[in-house]
């Protein structure tokens, strides 16, 4: 008899989330897909041999003739594949044939024994592309009727590729992700884009990552007996394999996760720690042991941050690699309770590198995890949506001006290189979501889905304010963790919040807003363009109000207009604020909706505009020039100002252009 994982740590684990899950001993997701794989690595010939017996649950009411499962390995099997294609006209990436990799079913059969070898097709459901081998069809001898189960069993070899790109091997390094046959996401009609329902099953794209539903993992993996294992389950037992010695197998329990994948290498040094009842796993190379607390601090300090203003993070374990030189191409990835990091020997104290990137890939244990949202689709969701948490996390704990760069001389933030990436691009108008990811156009893949989304999260947050914006993604966990949300799902959590916090003051809804900043293809950009303060030797009905604050009486030629011009370069449409300074002292702030392409704001007194500042906390990201937000008549030093700017300006960019 299967013992639950959560039924175990009923016995291992006091208080939190958690707990009450495992007194409900109730599923966190519907567990619509299940695998149990038995797989042995052979180092010497690189490659994974396995058996496995899988099942898929029909939740729709549909009566479904086939099953498709994603084949991702051959993504590697030769130069024709669409990944390879798009690597090689995105960044002229080389096909050799002494490096390819593959994924190679032996036998694959229904619970009753009938063969289904004959019954599979390779299908292009993306691009037509006969060449591309990561997509089945298996037709089933009874189509699966609502409530069915149906159950496979498969023998298969994946031979791992030697040019990691994600997955991989190089020389005694292993990291195994996309590696076993694995099912594609049914959705029922009305269910995100599928309007007649069916499978969405993507082949492997070199600018996308991955969807699948949440399930049940119990894998053994067998490995040479000195080399040190990491993976996306609780380790449940660790057994010699063989009478000599030579090999042992690792035993793992996974549930209600996305994806698994393992890394094994001989180099790693095992570190243990705790966040609560959460155990924490990390293997590095031992070069690296100075950055064991840098780890440990970041991946805390996500937790923390995440726990708090979203949800609870809710398995008992988390295991992150960070990866030797020779698997950096398996750096920055993310399986819902795995991932790596980044990073190499002597980094330096003061560059907060790793923490990013292990904050990073920790964040996407939500927004690809808990909330599975389509990455194939819908990339923001995840990428966007991670990177936004990242940039909150590294300034709250490592500082809002120097979360990337801390140096006496010179500091320099995360969310800063950010918005740089995003306002440097040739391409910044191109829609964030018109496209399946590998449709993006002119290699915007990594602009849209990170750093604009990044960007338009940040805006809306300057608009709604920090905590309306929190108690939204308490609400979007709270709707859809353990589901596949959809951007509509979101912005429907966005709606309702924000009426209900804020009653109508940004409109019915906030369609308005995504409809520019994420489907539209305009670009934001506010400009004070000029001050004028005219002095009143005649007095007359000018039309405007009196400034109140002024005792002088109305005839007198000490009285002046004083007018803030200001424009709307972009097309984007937002509320902003503007701050007008006086020579007196005094400031007003003034909202200005940004409908008109124009602007004046002309008071009447005794003061002088000395300045205006539009959007003086920088909470509109999406602006893309804030040197055309200020104007001031106050002497500067203008050219010394203008030169730190451009040099700060290529400095920010250079180091952009180097770490991200």
């Amino acid at each position: 008899m299967r013992v639950s994982l959560l039924i175990i740590i009923l016995f291992l684990v006091p208080g939190g989330f958690l707990q009450s899950q495992v007194i409900n001993r109730e599923p966190l997701s519907d567990r619509i897909t299940g695998y149990r794989i038995e797989a042995e690595l052979d180092p010497g010939t690189k490659t994974v041999t396995a058996t496995m017996e899988a099942f898929w649950v029909n939740k729709s009411a549909d009566v479904v003739p086939d099953i498709r499962l994603h084949m991702y390995m051959n993504a590697f099997r030769n130069n024709r594949s669409t990944f390879y294609r798009e690597s090689q006209a995105l960044s002229g990436y080389r096909y050799r044939s002494s490096l390819d990799g593959s994924i190679e079913l032996k036998k694959l059969a229904d619970w009753k024994g009938t063969d289904l070898l004959p019954r599979i097709k390779f299908i292009s459901p993306d691009d037509g592309n006969p060449f591309d081998m990561t997509v089945i069809r298996v037709i089933l001898p009874d189509a699966a009727k609502p409530g069915d189960t149906v159950r496979i069993k498969a023998d298969f070899e994946t031979k791992l590729p030697s040019s990691i790109i994600r997955t991989g091997y190089n020389n005694d390094f292993f990291f195994v992700a996309q590696w076993f046959p694995k099912f594609g996401v049914y959705e029922p009609a009305g269910m995100r884009f599928a309007k007649k329902g069916g499978w969405n099953c993507h082949q492997f794209h070199a600018e996308s990552e991955f969807y699948s539903d949440h399930s049940v993992y119990d894998v053994k993996i067998t490995v040479p007996k000195e080399y040190v294992v990491g993976s996306g389950g609780m380790l449940i037992d660790e057994s010699e394999a063989d009478p000599d010695g030579k090999n042992k197998t690792l035993t793992y329990r996974a549930e209600d996760i996305v994806d698994f994948a393992w890394t094994a290498w001989p180099g790693y040094k095992v570190f243990k720690d705790k966040w609560g009842y959460i155990d924490i796993t990390l293997l590095l190379p031992e070069e690296r042991a100075d950055q064991v607390s840098r780890q440990f601090t970041a991946v805390k300090n996500a937790m923390e941050y995440l726990a708090r203003n979203v949800g609870p993070y809710p398995w008992p374990y988390l295991t992150i690699a960070d990866p030797p030189a020779i698997g950096s191409g398996s750096g920055g990835m993310e399986y819902t309770t795995f991932f790596t990091s980044e990073s190499f020997d002597r980094m330096p104290s003061w560059l907060y590198y790793p923490e990013i990137a292990t904050v990073h890939e920790f964040g996407h244990a939500y927004f690809m995890g808990i909330l599975a949202s389509n990455e194939f689709e819908e990339p923001w969701m995840d990428e966007g949506m991670t990177s936004f948490w990242e940039e909150r996390i590294m300034g709250y704990y490592y500082g809002e001006n120097s979360s990337m760069l801390n140096l006496p001389f010179i500091r320099l933030s995360d969310k800063s290189v950010s918005r740089m990436s995003y306002i440097n691009s040739d391409s910044k108008q191109a829609a964030s979501n018109n496209e399946f990811s590998w449709n993006y156009p002119h290699g915007t893949y990594g602009i849209m889905s990170y750093y604009k989304a990044s960007e338009l999260l940040y805006t809306l947050m300057g608009i709604i304010g920090e905590d309306t914006m929190n108690e939204i993604y308490r609400e979007y966990y709270k709707k859809w963790a353990f589901r596949h949300p959809s951007g509509g799902n979101f912005i429907d959590v966005v709606n309702e919040v924000v009426n209900r916090r804020h009653n109508d003051r940004f409109g019915s809804d906030m369609n308005w807003f995504f409809d520019q900043t994420l489907y539209g293809t305009g670009i934001c950009d506010f400009e004070v363009t000029g001050i004028m303060n005219r002095r009143n030797k005649v007095p007359g009905n000018t039309g405007e109000p009196a400034d109140t604050s002024s005792t002088v009486e109305q005839n007198s030629d000490s009285l002046f207009t004083a007018i803030a011009q200001l424009e709307r370069a972009g097309d984007v449409i937002l509320p902003v604020e503007v701050l007008v300074h006086f020579n007196n002292g005094d400031e007003i702030l003034e909202i200005w909706d940004g409908r008109s392409r124009s602007k004046d704001f002309t008071y009447i007194g005794t003061r002088e505009i000395d300045w205006v500042k539009i959007d003086p906390e920088y909470k509109i990201t999406l602006d893309v020039n804030y040197l055309n937000n200020s104007m001031t008549l106050v002497p500067d030093r203008v050219p010394v100002r203008r030169i730190i700017n451009k040099i700060t300006t290529i400095l920010q960019f250079f180091i952009s252009v180097i770490t991200l």
